[in-house]
């Protein structure tokens, strides 16, 4: 069953083979969506290009999402070629490397200020922007999270607060913008190795302590948290909106 036949789908934060935007998309287009990539600057383009091809994706757009005009040429340029959207991938974060060790407290105020912009806020601004189309589709937003922003983890520091704001933003969105049909997730994936990731210190020990002490005692790979999103974009999950789903192999729900 090809379950996004016929959709129309336009990921943000593909990097390389290994983000799991990228598993996302390819998911997505086995499942039959024709999709649309962006890319924030010329060193990722070169990157996202030949991944696009790959997959015959022709349409591949820049886009800033801390440069509202670039969000708004996007979109204009989209709707020009589409009627609509039908889901939207938010795969985008970031934190300048100094800030994701050490002490919390040690962050500076432009620290702050960049990752709750590019990881949270960006999430709003593409949601005002994408709205008439994902209005006209009764489309789907999707992004990701992690378990950082419930509770405390070594050298995740402002990113878990970026990543709690993150979340509270998919609850606000998805009461502001489900009488447009538009729903609006948040899928909190376990550590991956990726490239973001590779930012965060001691990551290989969060990943060896995560398979330990989850119930299925492992990691989760890309493939899992790519499956769940086409969920989550399909009309399987038609009646879901607002929520964080985990995939984790269970690791969030251990206390001890």
């Amino acid at each position: 069953m090809s379950l996004l036949a016929g959709k129309l789908g336009i990921v943000f934060g593909v990097a390389n083979k290994r983000s799991i935007a990228w598993a996302i998309a390819q998911a997505w287009q086995k499942a039959g969506a024709r999709l649309a990539f962006t890319y924030p600057n010329e060193a990722i383009e070169k990157r996202v290009r030949p991944l696009a091809e790959s997959l015959g994706v022709t349409t591949v757009l820049p886009c800033d999402v801390t440069d509202d005009a670039q969000i708004d040429t996007l979109f204009a340029t989209l709707g020009a070629q589409w009627d609509g959207v039908d889901a939207l991938v938010h795969a985008i974060a970031f934190a300048e490397r100094d800030d994701l060790k050490g002490r919390f407290l040690a962050t500076t105020r432009r620290g702050f200020q960049t990752a709750l912009d590019v990881s949270a806020y960006s999430l709003v601004a593409l949601a005002r922007g994408a709205e008439p189309l994902l209005a006209a589709r009764r489309g789907a937003l999707l992004t990701l999270t992690y378990f950082g922003a419930e509770k405390v983890l070594p050298n995740y520091n402002v990113m878990g607060v970026a990543k709690a704001a993150l979340e509270a933003c998919v609850r606000y969105l998805a009461a502001d913008l489900g009488p447009a049909g538009i729903r609006v997730n948040a899928l909190s994936a376990g550590p991956l190795r990726t490239l973001s990731a590779a930012g965060i210190s001691g990551f290989k020990a969060m990943l060896h302590h995560h398979a330990e002490r989850a119930p299925l005692r492992r990691n989760v790979s890309g493939d899992e948290v790519a499956a769940t999103a086409l969920y989550l974009c399909s009309d399987l999950a038609a009646g879901v909106t607002g929520e964080v789903i985990h995939v984790d192999a269970g690791y969030n729900i251990i206390g001890m």
